[in-house]
């Protein structure tokens, strides 16, 4: 006979499972007698596969919108923009009529793109 070990619930997993019930009792999901019941139960429950039963038909959390890119991608394109425009100041300095920065910023800005990619893979989640 083997028993399946449970997860005690903790104080934060109950505290947002709450939250998930007060929020939906805002939005009119729930009546006031379905809230105070469901948080009273949430606030009694012991084991982690209790709390689910009790915000299974609402809906789902929603996902917190992506920022614009993650840092340290806008910290390297900040880093290719700051030596882009040093380039560019030392050639305009140094009166060469040839427009060398092209190549240092040739490989800066695909060392960019390369990490841009491997970013995006990172993030790609397979199911």
């Amino acid at each position: 006979m083997t028993t399946q070990s449970r997860i005690r619930a903790s104080d934060a997993e109950r505290e947002r499972i709450a939250t998930r019930i007060q929020q939906a009792s805002s939005e009119g999901r729930l009546t006031l007698a379905e809230t105070e019941q469901r948080l009273g139960e949430v606030y009694a429950a012991t084991y982690v596969d209790e709390l689910a039963g009790f915000v299974a038909d609402l809906p789902a959390e929603p996902v917190p919108p992506r920022r614009f890119a993650p840092p340290p991608l806008r910290v390297h394109a900040a880093l290719v923009v700051l030596f882009s425009a040093l380039l560019i100041a030392g050639w305009a300095a140094s009166g060469v009529p040839f427009f060398w920065p092209i190549m240092p910023m040739f490989w800066l800005g695909l060392s960019l793109v390369v990490h841009a990619g491997v970013r995006y893979r990172r993030a790609v989640v397979p199911y």
